[in-house]
């Protein structure tokens, strides 16, 4: 699609002739939802991908809580994909630029489109879920609609490219982070890593609401330990520890194998999706990406316990997933992770040093790890559940845009 096949005048698209046909139909469907008279919530960001994990699932469980529990609320995603297609679920795809080595992420180009296509929406609230493209695309498509825009920090982009590129790149990646986030009109963090990470950046203001789990589909009872055990060709007596995720640098999954490794019998690393493409390593087992999430579930909950290294993570959803599974958690002490697992629930390592990291394995299974399997789950559900988290988010999105439906949901009809 070149930059001539839309039309954008006074921040609406328009149709032109000669319009390619799919992006005309997805212009056509986009215009026959702004004539829902409910005020309408806009989520872009670009980190959302076949293979994505946290971002992904926290804006179709906020999809799928607002459906429910806020009908007079409209909702809209609109995320990149392969091409341009609006589904009837209020999912828009439109395309981009597939990133080399990037698990399927897609990067878009033009931040005036991107932004002309949400203000198409006609929105009442927008929220950008990260600092690129579509964050860009927001806040102007907030000033042609006309309405307010939150940013939701679910990373550390200055952290994560001094980590790939040397300490040089951080502090101009902080210094466009700072200055982007701090034209939203609400900042919103997973946790109060993130948000000391925005402090030192210059950003102030910011709300802290954590990320939450779907409780009814990560729960104790999938678990099946002989199934697993059965599956992976393991004796009764070993001890599983499971890892579900990308296989980023940022992980840290060579931390959890050299443990493993430095542990021995009868400790064995199961790695779902993050072991894909790795060398075949000693007591390391590595399964393919599950995209349902109740066969994660059914995984995590089979193990004995779950080991996360990631000592900057900015919040670790999975982790929460792991604990609502009613699995124990040996965790680093550091990063997002650190404040939704404790020693009531799990193991935290001094730091996320191989060395340390056994130790803090081998004291969670000197502890009865069902009673802190048991305690995990009880934890998620009481501090964790999505209803409690979306709740307490709609709160924010009222005081935001002054809209009373995001607070309280609108009266149904009475049946006569």
């Amino acid at each position: 699609m070149s930059m001539t096949d839309l039309e954008v005048h006074e921040g609406e698209l328009r149709l032109i002739p000669g319009l390619d046909e799919e992006v005309a139909e997805t212009l056509r469907t986009l215009k026959a939802s702004t004539s829902d008279p409910r005020p309408r919530m806009v989520d872009t960001t670009m980190l959302y991908a076949p293979r994505s994990g946290g971002v992904k699932r926290y804006l179709l469980s906020k999809k799928a809580w607002l459906e429910e529990n806020r009908p007079g609320v409209a909702h809209s995603l609109i995320v990149p994909g392969t091409r341009h297609q609006a589904g009837k679920d209020g999912i828009i795809k439109l395309h981009a630029t597939k990133l080399p080595f990037g698990d399927g992420y897609r990067w878009p180009t033009s931040v005036r489109r991107w932004g002309a296509w949400v203000a198409s929406m006609k929105p009442s609230l927008i929220e950008a879920g990260d600092p690129y493209t579509p964050g860009q695309g927001a806040l102007e498509a907030g000033q042609r609609a006309g309405c307010p825009v939150v940013g939701f920090c679910h990373s550390d982009p200055a952290g994560l490219a001094a980590l790939h590129f040397g300490e040089w790149a951080k502090k101009p990646v902080e210094k466009r982070w700072a200055r982007l986030f701090g034209q939203f009109d609400r900042v919103i963090s997973p946790s109060r890593f993130i948000a000391r990470r925005l402090e030192e950046a210059g950003i102030r203001d910011i709300v802290i609401r954590p990320l939450g789990v779907e409780i009814d589909t990560f729960r104790p009872d999938r678990g099946d330990r002989d199934w697993l055990l059965k599956r992976l060709g393991l004796p009764a007596s070993a001890r599983l520890l499971c890892f579900a995720g990308r296989p980023a640098r940022e992980k840290n999954i060579d931390v959890l194998i050299e443990a493993v490794q430095r542990l021995g019998a009868p400790y064995h690393l199961v790695l779902v999706g993050a072991g894909a493409g790795m060398p075949p390593e000693d007591r390391v087992i590595a399964l393919p990406y599950e995209r349902d999430p109740r066969a994660v579930a059914r995984i995590i909950a089979s193990c004995d316990a779950f080991v996360h290294a990631n000592d900057k993570e900015p919040f670790g959803l999975i982790v929460l997933e792991a604990m609502a599974c009613g699995r124990p958690v040996v965790g680093v002490n550091a990063g997002g992770v650190a404040e939704t697992v404790n020693d009531s629930v799990g193991q935290l390592a001094r730091s996320a040093d191989p060395d340390d990291y056994a130790q803090a394995i081998e004291a969670l299974f000197a502890r009865d790890i069902e009673a802190l399997g048991a305690a995990a789950r009880v934890h998620t559900v009481e501090r964790f559940s999505w209803n409690r988290v979306f709740e307490d988010l709609c709160m924010t999105y009222g005081e935001v845009s002054g809209r009373p439906e995001f607070v309280q949901p609108a009266e149904q009809p009475a049946v006569h």
